[in-house]
Order: structure tokens, then C-alpha cells, then sequence
């Protein structure tokens, strides 16, 4: 009788060794361990950094949509770290300019366009941990989600190692934008140039709408439209306030205008 006992027991013990998975419950599964590792070849072959803290890793590049952990309160420490390294940048870079200057110029750096257009250059997209819903919708290619994400990964490597190491990520990030900074004359915002180019033709001033709104009312996406009647034209502009989609807009017009021109 013992020894049947034993037997059960042992073969128990073999089932459940058998079936228990090979990765325990605190641990990624196999696909978000690759994916994990091709994030980590990614960020170091790009940006030169490496986590310590492989999980801040993960959180900065899960969106709310995804389950686990999302990369809101990230982005939100990045948010700050970008701000006070790119005032650094940009201070050292035109001693000569005024302290409204330094302003337009950080903003030109730091507004969600630039940084969802750095995320698109350097490949973020195809790192995203995304829900269903934002897969198959081409969130990995949204600006917004994007923009978001360059912060939260800004904010995990201030977290996982300290600012100097932050800074010299975002260095590395926006050298070639701090190498070509625009002139003073440049960064008057469109809608005002626009509004010049517009009035100097005699024209009616643009029209500004909203086209469509989305998102929690926290955190919501603006698309706005620009027309100008007398010429026919309309263009599209996105951001997260209403002013940013209205100034993508008129930016967009003004290149319109002058491809006609």
C-alpha cells in the first residue's frame, strides 16, 4: 500500500512539473520576451542605453490600451525631463537670444508633432505594446501615441539611472534638430504667417474648424481644418489642444499655397 502511495505521489509530482509553465507568473511569456529583447536592441542601437530595470522598459512602451502597467505617469515624468534638457539645449545653443526666443524655439522642439515625427525616424512604432483596438486601427503609426511614448521612454531612463543619463539620451535624440535650429523669423507660429501671407493678398482670413474630437476628456485628439474660400483650398492639421491642430493645419496650408505659387 506504501508503495502504490509513493507511486501516486510521484507521479503527481511528474504531472504537475510536466505542466507547469516554463516562465513563473512574475516573469514576461515567451512573446513578450522577444519582444522585450528586440526593444532593448532597438533603444541601444538607436539612442545607445540600455535598461537596467528591464520592466520600466516595458511600462514606457505599454499604451493605456494594452493590459499591465501603461506608460501615462512616464510620460508625464518625461514631460519634464524633456523640458529641462531641451531649455539647456537650446540656452547654450543661441546665447544671444532673448528669453521669449529661447521659449519658441524649445517649443518648436518639445510640441507632440516634432517628437511624433522623432518616433517615426527612429522605428518606435514596431516597440509598441498595444491593445487590440489600437493595432488594428494603425496606433503604431500615430502621431499622438508616438509623441507620448518618446516622453515615457524619457522619463524610464531618468528613473532607471538618473538626468545625466536622460540627457545624454535626449542629445542624442535631437542632435541633428539642435544642429539646424530655425531662425528668429521662423518661428513666428502659421497661423500667424498665414494670416499675413493671406491679408497681403487681399484675400478673406482663413476659416478654422473643428473637424473631430477623441479621446477622454484628460487626454483628447483634436483634428481641425483650415479653408480659404478665395482659393479653394482646405487642409487637415492634428494635436492634443485645439491650438496645436489648428497651427498644423495652417502650416500644412501655407505649404499648399506655396506649391501653387
Amino acid at each position: 500500500m506504501r508503495a502504490c502511495l509513493a507511486c501516486l505521489v510521484a507521479a503527481r509530482f511528474a504531472s504537475d512539473s510536466f505542466v507547469k509553465p516554463l516562465y513563473s507568473r512574475a516573469e514576461n511569456p515567451p512573446s513578450e520576451r522577444k519582444k522585450l529583447e528586440s526593444a532593448t536592441a532597438w533603444l541601444k542601437q538607436s539612442l545607445h542605453y540600455e535598461f537596467a530595470d528591464e520592466t520600466l522598459l516595458k511600462q514606457a512602451l505599454t499604451h493605456r490600451s494594452a493590459a499591465g502597467d501603461n506608460n501615462e505617469r512616464l510620460e508625464f515624468l518625461g514631460d519634464s525631463v524633456l523640458q529641462l534638457v531641451i531649455s539647456e539645449m537650446v540656452y547654450e545653443k543661441r546665447p544671444e537670444s532673448s528669453e521669449g526666443r529661447l521659449s519658441r524655439l524649445r517649443s518648436t522642439l518639445v510640441k507632440d508633432t516634432t517628437l511624433g515625427e522623432l518616433g517615426l525616424e527612429m522605428g518606435l512604432g514596431e516597440h509598441l505594446i498595444l491593445g487590440s483596438g489600437e493595432k488594428k486601427t494603425g496606433g503604431h503609426r500615430r502621431a499622438s501615441i508616438l509623441a507620448d511614448t518618446v516622453e515615457a521612454l524619457f522619463g524610464a531612463i531618468y528613473l532607471d539611472a538618473n538626468l545625466d543619463a536622460a540627457r545624454k539620451v535626449i542629445h542624442k535624440a535631437f542632435e541633428d534638430r539642435i544642429r539646424t535650429l530655425p531662425e528668429t523669423a521662423e518661428l513666428r507660429d502659421p497661423k500667424s504667417r498665414l494670416q499675413e501671407h493671406i491679408q497681403g493678398q487681399k484675400l478673406a482670413l482663413p476659416e478654422y474648424a473643428i473637424e473631430k474630437v477623441t479621446g477622454k476628456a484628460h487626454k483628447q485628439f483634436f483634428e481641425s481644418s483650415c479653408t480659404i474660400s478665395a482659393l479653394d483650398l482646405k487642409t487637415l492639421g492634428a494635436g492634443t489642444t485645439r491650438r496645436d491642430a489648428e497651427q498644423e493645419a495652417a502650416a500644412n496650408m501655407l505649404e499648399q499655397i506655396e506649391a501653387v505659387e
